[in-house]
């Protein structure tokens, strides 16, 4: 197999994953109307998702890795950002686009920047549910740097690999932006 057709290959995989994950996440917002309409668990649920998403913001196929790339440190590199999220919600923070500022201008000012995103949740209901949750808060995140200009190929989406945090369950439900190496 030559490179070209490898790199064919690779670019319609990250199509299909990228629709695979978009079409889980509808899913997932659709059985949480749902659940709240008629219901559903106790556990409460978001019924609409952020602007930026229902505008059609998040542009981009959104692949993901399974290992974290490393923090970014020392002179140059902006600060990591964590938002909290509240239980069972995606919604970021009114003042995120002011926390992600710095970031974002470090990424438009080196066009070799990576930024990482890494989602996670607190133990409480589903795994599976838990899992989509944190993957929703991250894509609300990746879609407030794309809004602010950064291209969707320099920013590296992390699979949710910790799921229960380290026993405080606000810091568990948290989205971790920052500079990757």
């Amino acid at each position: 197999m030559d490179d070209e057709h490898q790199n064919e290959h690779h670019v319609l995989l990250a199509w299909i994953l990228g629709i695979a994950v978009t079409i889980a996440v509808a899913v997932s917002i659709l059985i949480g109307i749902v659940s709240a309409t008629v219901g559903g668990s106790g556990a409460p649920a978001q019924a609409t998702l952020p602007a930026t998403l229902q505008t059609g913001a998040v542009r981009g196929a959104a692949t993901e890795v399974d290992i974290a790339p490393a923090l970014a440190t020392g002179p140059g590199y902006p600060a990591q950002v964590r938002f909290h999220f509240e239980t069972a919600k995606f919604e970021l923070p009114p003042d995120a686009t002011a926390q992600l500022a710095a970031i974002a201008e470090w990424a438009r000012g080196d066009a070799s920047a990576r930024i990482g995103i890494s989602g996670f949740h607190d133990r409480h209901g589903d795994a599976a549910a838990n899992a989509m949750l944190a993957r929703s808060r991250a894509m609300a995140t990746r879609a407030a740097l794309l809004a602010a200009g950064i291209p969707a190929e320099r920013i590296v989406m992390v699979k949710p690999q910790e799921t229960t945090g380290s026993g405080d369950d606000r810091e568990a439900r948290r989205v971790d932006v920052y500079p990757a190496q």
